[in-house]
This record gives structure tokens, sequence and C-alpha cells, in this order.
């Protein structure tokens, strides 16, 4: 039977059909990342987007088109996170513009949607860059103004549509460089494609479970008394390689993955010709441990007991929460504010230190959302506010922010660094206007050469070097400039990649993961190595980063 309309309450499970796809495969599309740093990754930002949206979604009992389309894209735009999650809410909101006024969709509008979507979104993108997810979304919209243009039918249209879209991404290797050398489609690309089949899913009528978890994303609310930790049935996250020193066949390795699944839960057990890898959820550790030893020696050992660490991060969370309650408004608004992007207790008491009034703490590992932003805007009684995001993967969201804030005037400094949002707030001038201090501060910021310490989560190969998980990196802002095994070895590579014969000054922040015996040892090591430079020291205690570090 030929179906040519979609009307609301096929169009509300469609959406949680896509929602619900993208959330199941988030880590596959993580993996597809070729930057191997531990960040808020693709997936996760992407679906946390559409989470956001799929709330509110999830509640309209009784949908029209108009109310779908201000949830789908009200909902997308404040829970945006991350580039590829902004780019998705601009998709939404193009494509929700287009269907708010009209009772059903048939061809021709669906048509028109997927090309407003890709034009929103091209618009909001200040250079596009082809290869990615922009250039899955317009493939897919010149394909369905070219399907519908013959036909009506929906079903067949959309497959048409789909397949067309899954070509493009194949072709986005041939247009990034560094995807093919990674050997790797577009990570953005692929999550929209998930989503985009997830809803055609749904319109051919197949068992999509659409009772997903669509509880707000974001930081998890912490009450005053304890979190009951009885719900963690196996208490140790218990890894280890095994060395094969004998025969391990078919047989041996079912008989070893059901002696695990006997122990504990969450079981990874992958053997790769001469060794196996090994991850159990167990609370007797040393069982696991021993059955590995028959088979062979035993390398890269961790246990981390996850009810101690789940302690930790309430405490952490409670901390946070409070600190946030003392960031409260000013009674008299004045003419300047500051919203700064933080990594670690030791940057927030930097940023604090030079006059920033709020702090939205996240970062890499957790990049804030459009909402959290405005959040914060809130908070600050100012009328104009200058907003940092200090990482290149937020920039979008605060840009998002600043064309939903309708009482205040947002400037956002592109920082992409720490360093460089410091930088940003030092070179504010009292009594200039607020043009004039945000290109001063852009200018200022400019000159600082920024470089970040961290390991890689896979191997990838990008840059023309080659990456293994577990390797250190040293990333300046061009890209990676060290890999090493020893922190202290890509530190100092890094360091010599930007000081010049100009340098005057290196700022490092050492992260929580290194103590300040180290840090301190690090400093004194440059201090010789560049004797006509200054080198800074300061406990910065961000988390997966062992050093930021800035040479100006």
């Amino acid at each position: 039977m030929v179906m040519n309309t979609i009307d609301a309450n096929m169009l509300k499970k469609m959406f949680l059909s896509g929602a619900q796809r993208i959330d199941s495969k988030k880590e596959w599309i993580n993996e597809l990342n070729v930057f191997p740093v531990p960040d808020g990754d693709t997936g996760t930002n992407m679906t946390m987007t559409i989470m956001s949206a799929a709330r509110e979604v999830q509640a309209l009992e009784e949908p029209t088109m108009e109310s779908l389309a201000k949830a789908i894209s009200q909902g997308a735009l404040r829970g945006a996170r991350g580039n590829s999650g902004v780019i998705l809410s601009q998709l939404f909101r193009g494509f929700a513009k287009e269907i708010k006024e009209v009772e059903t969709i048939d061809a021709f509008i669906l048509a028109s949607a997927f090309e407003r979507a890709s034009e929103t979104a091209y618009k909001a993108v200040m250079k596009p860059k082809e290869g990615t997810i922009l250039t899955v979304a317009r493939g897919m919209s010149t394909k369905a103004l070219e399907v519908f243009e013959e036909t009506d039918d929906l079903e067949e249209g959309m497959r048409q549509v789909i397949e067309y879209g899954d070509y493009v991404l194949s072709q986005t290797p041939e247009m990034l460089p560094v995807l093919k050398q990674a050997g790797v489609v577009d990570s953005g690309g692929q999550g929209l494609m998930e989503v985009i089949k997830g809803c055609y899913d749904a319109f051919l009528g197949k068992e999509v479970d659409l009772t997903m978890d669509v509880k707000p994303a974001g930081r998890v609310a912490v009450s005053d008394g304890d979190i009951d930790t009885s719900n963690i049935k196996f208490g140790y996250c218990t890894e280890f390689i095994v060395m094969l020193e004998k025969p391990y066949t078919q047989k041996t390795e079912n008989e070893f993955k059901e002696f695990l699944s006997s122990i504990g839960d969450s079981i990874v057990c992958v053997n790769d010709e001469d060794i196996v890898k090994v991850h159990v959820h167990t609370n007797d550790p040393g069982l696991a441990i021993q059955r590995g030893l028959t088979y062979g020696s035993l390398t890269s050992m961790k246990i981390d007991n996850m009810r101690e660490e789940h302690q930790e991060k309430v405490i952490k969370d409670a901390e946070r929460k409070a600190a946030e309650a003392q960031q409260s408004v000013p009674e008299e608004r004045k003419a300047t504010g500051f919203i700064a992007v933080s990594i670690g207790e030791g940057v927030n008491e930097i940023f604090k230190g030079l006059g920033v009034d709020y702090i939205i703490e996240g970062g890499q590992t957790m990049n804030p959302s459009t909402e959290d932003i405005m959040k914060a805007v809130d908070k600050v009684n100012a009328d104009t506010i200058f907003v940092l995001p200090n990482n290149s993967n937020i920039i979008l969201a605060a840009e998002q922010a600043k064309s939903l804030v309708e009482d205040k005037k947002l400037i956002v400094i592109l920082s992409k660094t720490v360093p460089q949002g410091i930088t940003a707030v030092v070179n504010y001038i009292d009594g200039e206007t607020p043009e004039v201090n945000a290109e001063h501060m852009t200018g200022e910021m400019s000159r600082v050469k920024t470089g970040q310490v961290t390991y890689a989560v896979r191997d990838t190969v990008i840059d023309d070097k080659t990456i293994k998980e577990g390797d250190i990196m040293g990333i300046g802002d061009a890209g990676i400039i060290s890999v090493c095994p020893d922190i202290d070895a890509a530190t100092e590579e890094l360091v010599d990649a930007l000081v010049d014969e100009d340098s005057e000054l290196i700022s490092i922040y050492y992260g929580e993961d290194v103590s300040s015996e180290t840090a301190e040892a690090l400093a004194a090591k440059l201090e010789e190595k560049y004797p006509d430079v200054d080198v800074e020291l300061q406990n910065g205690g961000q988390p997966i980063y062992y050093y930021v570090l800035s040479v100006e």
C-alpha cells in the first residue's frame, strides 16, 4: 500500500525511534572520531542533544504538527552539545520551521523540509567544512528534491534518500584526508544517518521500543543524603591482558567466558592472536586473575573499586552543587559580566580571581549544552556578558545561546583553550566599550600558543602519526605535536615546539593526576632548559589533561 502522508502521531513515533536508534549506536559512533582524545564525543553529544528534544516530544499526549515542531526545535536547541549536537539541532530547527503550519507531511513538504534543514545548518556554521554531517545532510536534501518530484510514495522516496545518504557518507573520506588516513567515515554524518534510519523504521511499522529513558541530560543531581550503592552488584572493575603461553582454542575461550560469567558481569573477553583482553565486574578479582594465569602471563592489570569511586563522585558532585549555589545573582545590575567554561578546581579559582562571575564546569569530557550556558546567563546580572567557551567544541553552543538570549547582550570570545580564556580576561580594559574590548581581548588571545597533554583513547593515524591507545600526546593549537609513552617526554617535546626566540613566559597548569612534586620537577627542568624564559606553575586540578600550558 502506498503511503503518501505523515501525520503528527506518526511523526512523533518516527522522531522517538530516531532518538532511540542513535542512543543505541552512540558508543560505536564515538569510536569513529578521528581525534583520539578523551572528550565529549560525537555520538554522546548528538544523543544528548536529541534526547533533550525527545523528552519534550514524549510528553505530548495528543500532538499536533505545530506542537511537535516546537518541541523538536526548542528541545534540541536548548540541549545542543558540541559542534555535532549544535548542527543536529539546526537541522531539526530548519525541518521544524517547514512543517509547523501543515496538518500532514506529503512528498513536497518532506522534500522542502529536508532542504530547509540543510540550509539552516549550513548558515549556522561560520566556516562549513565538506566531508562532514553538513555534506551528508545536503546530499539527502538534494536527493529528496529529485526523488519527490517523481513520486509521492514516501516509503520508496525515503528509501532512495537514505541509500543516497549512505553513499555520500561513504565518500566523506575522499573529501577529508584525515578521515581517509584513519580509515573511517565522518562520525557526525554517521550519527545523522542513524537518526534518519531510526525514523524510517518507525514509518515502516517495525517494532521499535519507544519507552527509552529520556530523563534530563547533563549533570546528575545529588541529594543531601548518601546515595545507596547496594545496586552495584559486583564491586570491582577488573581488567588485564593475558600473554598466551598455551594453546587457546575456541573451546578454551568459551570455557573462560563461562567462568567469567559465573563470577561477574559486564564481560569483555577478546582473543587477538597471542593475547586475550579481559574485562569483568566481579566481587572477587583474584578468581579472574588466577584463571587468567592458567593460560599465560598477565600484563596491564587494573582493579578499581566501583563503590568507592561512586562515593567519591557523590562527594564531588555535592561540592560542585554547593559551589554553584554560591554563584548568586548580584543585587544590582552592572554593565559587564563574564562567564567561563572551566575544567578543574584550580582553574576555577584562577578565573574567579580574575573577576569571572560564573563558572560552567564541563569542558572537554562533558561539553555544556546551549541550555547550560543560558542558565549561566540568567545568573549574571549584567547588560553585556562575555562568554569564554575555552574549547572549540563549545563555541557553537555558546553562539546558539547568544541568538536565544533577549534581555542581555552576549559576546562570545572564540577561546579554544583555557589559557586563551585566561589571557582574554586579563586583557579586558575597564571603561572601554564592549566592542573595543572584544577586539582587544581576541587580539591578545591570538598571541598565545597553547598546548595540552593527555592520553589516546583509541588507535588511529593522524597527521602521519601512528597513535596507539594509551600513548601520551602533546597537542598544540594546530594538532598533535608529540606522541610518546612518557608524560614528561611528551610535554617537553610539546614545549620545545612552542617556544621560540621571542618567547617570554611558559605557564603550566598541572592536572589532578600529577603530583605537585612531579610538576615542580618538570618546571625546574624547563627553567634550566630555557633560562631566558619565565616559567610559571599553577595547580589547575583538571581531569584528563596531565598538563595544560601556554607560551607567550
